[in-house]
């Protein structure tokens, strides 16, 4: 009798299930979940020896100042980890990815700057994440996704100055979110915040408290109270020029397509070229203020007033054109499939179009001017062109709209 009792103190002296270092105490819930109480004891790392069947873990208020990637590898299965009001400044990646069950994660009243916003991929149980009262000053895009369950996300009293449009998407089961005392600038680029906020269930708490520190004329205002005239999102309109301004080098047909764009800010213009020989992308103007163009960009002329040019287009610079508005409010698109038809001239000339014509006054052009069309271009033959020429009559591109498609 006397030896199985030694062999059960042993086994129990053993059980990892009962290890706990001495600056703690442990203790199992009525659930079965095994607490590490570890807090208020002056710790400057993490405790040693923990019970790999410990899932919560506690070690706020205490004078932790750094957590490196091995830290809690003691501890597999945790699912709360309470680390608040400690001097945690550093976090190396890695640290949290290799606790998937973790449910509640408390880093509040800290002193990060930085945070492994990487780790969060492998804590899709994630309900509860805390960051309040640190320094961050950035939350990358997406570096919420995929955090299905999270609920309670707190980011109250930090240096965020923006947001990624879209930080919160992705997240069905949110339903509390802290942001208050953060030094928001109310550029347009955060106005997506102010309509999400109009739009959501999720609590946004102390709404009021979420202020704007710029620009100085919004500085005090609620964020979700941002001024909607401020902020417009892009619209465009495309049409084409019946008389370019300019012939091409060789005499050839030039086409020329115009863009006009409103919204606030002003709209940024892209364009998008996609014919058989491959795509091109063009970010801003290709003529500079002298009239001399880039040497990349020569095959296409892209001007600051969004007219694009194409001298001596012919069937390889078929395809679709597509000018992109952007600013800090959203995109809105608009294209035209050009084709080269023929060497007759339709039957009538159309009217010509004018892109300073007819301008909608404000910051929304008229919508009917959106969408797709089919462009087909005739190649006027050369004689034609020389007795136009010899009459005064300017040539340039005699195109029929034959289709609209529209879409949004």
């Amino acid at each position: 009798m006397e030896p199985l009792l030694g062999v059960l103190a042993l086994v129990t002296l053993l059980s990892p299930s009962l290890a706990c270092p001495s600056p703690c105490s442990c203790s199992t819930k009525k659930n079965g979940r095994l607490l590490a109480e570890c807090a208020y004891r002056e710790l400057r790392d993490v405790p040693r020896g923990l019970s790999p069947n410990v899932t919560i873990l506690t070690l706020s208020a205490n004078r932790l100042g750094r957590l490196g990637r091995g830290s809690l590898a003691e501890v597999p299965e945790l699912q709360s980890l309470w680390l608040g009001y400690n001097h945690i400044s550093a976090v190396e990646p890695g640290t949290f990815a290799a606790l998937p069950h973790l449910k509640n994660l408390d880093l509040s009243h800290n002193r990060l700057a930085e945070f492994p916003w990487q780790d969060l991929r492998n804590l899709s149980a994630l309900q509860i994440l805390k960051l309040s009262n640190n320094r961050l000053a950035a939350l990358p895009g997406g570096a919420l996704a995929g955090l299905r369950e999270l609920r309670s996300l707190w980011l109250n009293d930090n240096e965020l100055a923006t947001l990624a449009r879209g930080t919160f998407e992705g997240l069905p089961a949110l339903a509390q979110l802290q942001l208050f005392h953060n030094p928001f600038n109310c550029s347009c680029k955060l106005f997506w915040l102010k309509e999400w906020a109009d739009s959501t269930s999720v609590v946004i708490s102390r709404a009021g408290s979420t202020l704007c520190a710029a620009p100085p004329r919004l500085r005090g205002r609620a964020v979700t109270a941002m001024p909607g005239s401020l902020c417009v999102a892009p619209s465009a309109q495309l049409t084409y020029l019946s008389s370019p301004p300019k012939a091409g080098p060789k005499g050839g047909l030039t086409l020329s397509l115009h863009c006009s764009v409103a919204g606030s800010p002003p709209p940024e213009i892209r364009w998008q070229i996609r014919t058989a020989t491959g795509r091109v992308d063009i970010h801003g103007p290709t003529v500079a203020r002298d009239g001399g163009a880039k040497a990349s960009k020569r095959r296409f002329l892209a001007f600051k007033n969004g007219t694009m040019a194409i001298p001596d287009f012919s069937k390889d610079d078929e395809g679709t054109y597509t000018c992109v508005a952007i600013n800090d409010v959203g995109a809105r698109d608009v294209s035209v499939s050009v084709a080269l038809a023929g060497s007759e001239p339709p039957a009538e000339e159309l009217p010509r179009d004018d892109p300073q014509a007819g301008q909608p006054k404000g910051d929304q052009l008229d919508p009917s001017g959106m969408g797709e069309k089919l462009l087909i271009v005739y190649h006027v033959p050369r004689q034609v062109r020389s007795a136009a020429a010899a009459g005064g009559f300017r040539l340039g591109i005699l195109p029929a709209l034959l289709g609209v498609l529209l879409f949004w």
